[in-house]
Order: C-alpha cells, then structure tokens, then sequence
C-alpha cells in the first residue's frame, strides 16, 4: 500500500496509519507537508479557536512546488513565521477509505516574523499560532482515541500529530 518516496526522503523512515475504514487499494491520493518548528522546547502549533483544534502547521503540495517550498510556505501562511528548514524527518501515509494522506515532515527553525495568510475557511475556525512545551502538545495528541465519538476526522489528526512527534522525539533522544 506504500506510496513512492521521493530522492529527499531516501533512506529516511516511513510511517503507515491503516484506518479500520481502509480499503484494499486507493484511488486519491493528498500529498503535503509538515513543519515542526522548534523555539528551544516550544512547538509551533496552528490553533483553530472555534473548535479548540491543535495541529502541526503544513498543508497540501500546489502544482510545480518542491516539498521543501510547500513546507515553508504552509506554515508561513498558517502561523504567520517565517521558518527555515533544518533537514527532513520522515513520511507518514495514511489509509482511509480509498484515499492515501501522504505528509512529509520536516525539523524547521524560526528566522524571522512573515505574513499569515489564512483561507477563508482557516480564517472562520480562528486559526491563530501558538507556541507550546513539545511535551504539552506530545500528552494532547497522545488522547487521540478519545475524540473517536466527537470527530473521526479529529481523532485521526492527532493521531497522525501524535505518531509524528513520537517518531521525531525518539530519534532525537537516540542521538
């Protein structure tokens, strides 16, 4: 079921997430990319107000973008800093139904305050940036599983946000 990885993520880990709701095959694939932006031990997060939503800023790849371009960019808009990229981490895919989620994550620094630039839609749930202790944002991610009867897209958001700061911690504390 895996998704091709491209020559910037060779050799870097890919990790699955296999809904109960997956079929056999897909037929859509949504391939973006995430920053982790790290201030010292804080985490830039992307904070939708309306429904108390936290998520690492990233978004979707536009036509003729490279992953690193999409990365920058994405959380230049979400958050409103400019970042810089330190290295790529890892891919994660995800399964539901006949759609593949690829994201690729990035290790990002902060460089300097941008212009956020939200979509209509982003601008309607209150999306506004927040740093946050990496722990803090790791135990609120970590409660995934409780939000299966609220939200399914919810429960699987911090499921992907969990998996991907569990993989990002352990290998920085096996460095």
């Amino acid at each position: 079921m895996a998704y091709p990885v491209p020559a910037l993520f060779a050799g870097l880990p890919v990790i699955e997430i296999v809904g109960a709701n997956a079929f056999p095959t897909y037929t859509h694939v949504r391939a973006g990319c995430r920053g982790i932006v790290l201030r010292g031990d804080e985490l830039l997060i992307s904070h939708e107000l309306k429904s108390g939503w936290y998520l690492i800023p990233g978004g979707g790849l536009e036509e003729g973008e490279s992953l690193p371009e999409c990365c920058l960019r994405e959380i230049e808009e979400e958050t409103g800093v400019v970042a810089r990229i330190e290295k790529p981490l890892f891919c994660l895919q995800e399964h539901y139904e006949d759609w593949l989620f690829v994201s690729y994550y990035f290790l990002c620094s902060p460089v300097a305050e941008g212009r956020q630039a939200l979509t209509p839609q982003e601008a309607d749930r209150g999306l506004v940036a927040e740093w946050m202790n990496i722990r803090e944002a790791e135990a609120i991610f970590a409660r995934h599983e409780e939000y299966a009867a609220e939200s399914e897209p919810k429960r699987g958001s911090y499921q992907r946000e969990y998996t991907a700061l569990r993989q990002f911690l352990q290998r920085e504390a096996a460095l």
